[in-house]
């Protein structure tokens, strides 16, 4: 098995203005570990490549209905949003999702354990672009696939080589 797959379920119904991109990772940590690192705001400009800051619009830690204001650079354009968590099971899964921004987005982490006792974790963002965005909807979901397997990649790289 290789240390990431990319699987693009997404069905561009609807004259292909749907996105959705999913990418998966094997790190060799504890789902525990894995789920605190990657589910705190505060590390996300560690091995999110394109996100530049991160603001709390409630009180940390994440928990449901907590908002995350973001700052992030994507295909050469600068983006603000705000998630809003609309589910949390520690460990398992966070559902965040946001009405602004170029187009409104779904993001799903899960994590689960993998065979070895590392852990199996998921990255899924999935939205309805509009504008000019809906016509380049098939653009966009190439580059959200390069661009989060290269931040599962660097998260991977930052959790194993930490000392166990």
């Amino acid at each position: 098995m290789s240390d990431s797959t990319d699987v693009l379920p997404a069905l561009w119904h609807a004259l292909g203005v749907a996105v959705d991109v999913v990418t998966e990772i094997e790190i060799a940590r504890p789902r525990e570990e894995v789920y605190r690192y990657s589910c705190d705001p505060a590390t996300a400009p560690e091995w999110y490549e394109n996100i530049e800051s991160v603001e709390w619009k409630s009180e940390p830690p994440v928990t449901l209905g907590s908002r995350v204001a973001f700052v992030a650079s994507f295909l050469g354009r600068r983006l603000a949003y705000t998630y809003d968590v609309r589910e949390l099971v520690p460990a398992e899964r966070i559902v965040m999702s946001t009405a602004d921004g170029p187009f409104a987005m779904e993001t799903t982490y899960t994590w689960a354990d993998a065979a070895d006792g590392g852990t199996r974790m998921s990255l899924r963002n999935r939205g309805e672009p509009s504008g000019f965005s809906k016509i380049a909807a098939p653009m966009l979901a190439a580059a959200m696939r390069r661009a989060n397997r290269k931040d599962l990649a660097r998260l991977k790289r930052i959790l194993e080589s930490k000392p166990a």
